[in-house]
């Protein structure tokens, strides 16, 4: 296919967000919003760097660079809405395979009711897609890293670890999805974003939400940091699935601190605020657990501490870093 023929594949034959006025087809999109705020993101994915062919396969590679945006709206407590595409094709990626790419972005944006509105296409040496979301929140509703307070509970959604195991288990050249470790690879190539726990939670006057993208490391610094708070978690109170226990203890602890791209929620919330937090938890079906507190000192504000084995010490914000 040339440019202009794989617009038209592409393309959607009817909208799903009544905002939207003007999708694919011109030079730029139209969409109107008159009572909300709009949130954006983006996000870029680099074969062999994001992704590669020993882990997934195309469809996958679509569905999980939308799912790690619609994270991100999540994680501002938003409604997505409209995403737009833009992607650099090198020759050895054939029309068919390009297409599934698509499917998998189609399956994940249909679930949340989002259209695909535009994007660009060149030619280049390899695989690059890079995601651009946009998504509405009532207005004065964002939820930002800065408005964590002391005495505040930090909180996880799902469990934690999953998607780094996944990883560990497909670059170990296990692929069936009848085989063992099933639920840890699919947790890795099809995430699932908390856009609907944290649509939940509307009412709570103060929240912080974070999507675990990098590590809980690395997310609970951004938010000591941001807050100027001190985060103390507890190591024993992470959320485990019982498929993580097949591999070693130092195993588990890697993944589960720094491992990353689980795509779940860390947040902190009043105590007075957590039955919000279990009842969000309730009607979404989105299992939720205490992992630590809020606390403020002068001289530890903005870092994170470990509770473990009855010791405690600073957590050092690492993870997975770009240009590091």
């Amino acid at each position: 296919m040339d440019e202009f023929d794989f617009i038209k594949q592409i393309q959607q034959p009817n909208y799903k967000q009544p905002s939207l006025i003007k999708g694919i087809g011109d030079d730029a999109a139209v969409f109107r919003q008159n009572y909300q705020d709009i949130v954006t993101a983006v996000d870029t994915f680099v074969e062999n760097i994001h992704f590669s062919d020993k882990t997934m396969n195309p469809f996958h590679i679509g569905y999980r660079a939308v799912a790690a945006n619609i994270s991100d709206m999540a994680a501002m407590g938003c409604q997505p809405a409209y995403y737009m595409v833009s992607i650099v094709i090198p020759r050895h990626w054939d029309d068919d395979r390009l297409m599934q790419v698509y499917e998998g972005m189609n399956q994940i944006a249909s679930e949340y009711a989002m259209d695909l509105i535009g994007g660009d296409t060149v030619s280049g040496n390899e695989l690059v897609i890079s995601v651009t979301i946009i998504g509405f929140v009532e207005k004065g509703k964002a939820r930002y890293r800065a408005n964590a307070k002391n005495g505040d509970i930090v909180f996880a959604t799902g469990t934690l670890g999953d998607a780094a195991a996944g990883l560990h288990v497909l670059m170990s050249g296990v692929r069936d999805e009848q085989q063992a470790h099933s639920y840890l690879k699919k947790r890795h190539q099809m995430p699932t974003p908390r856009v609907t726990f944290a649509s939940e939670l509307g009412s709570v006057s103060r929240l912080v939400l974070n999507d675990v993208s990098d590590g809980i490391a690395n997310e609970s610094a951004e938010i000591a940091e941001a807050s100027d708070v001190t985060i103390t978690l507890q190591y024993d109170a992470i959320p485990t699935h019982v498929d993580l226990l097949d591999f070693s203890l130092n195993q588990q602890r890697n993944w589960k601190l720094f491992g990353g791209e689980d795509f779940e929620l860390i947040g902190t919330v009043p105590a007075k605020n957590w039955p919000y937090i279990l009842t969000a938890s309730e009607k979404t079906g989105t299992p939720v657990t205490k992992i630590g507190q809020v606390s403020t000192n002068q001289k530890t504000n903005g870092s994170v501490f470990l509770e473990e084995d009855n010791h405690v010490s600073i957590l050092h914000k690492a993870g997975y870093t770009h240009l590091k």
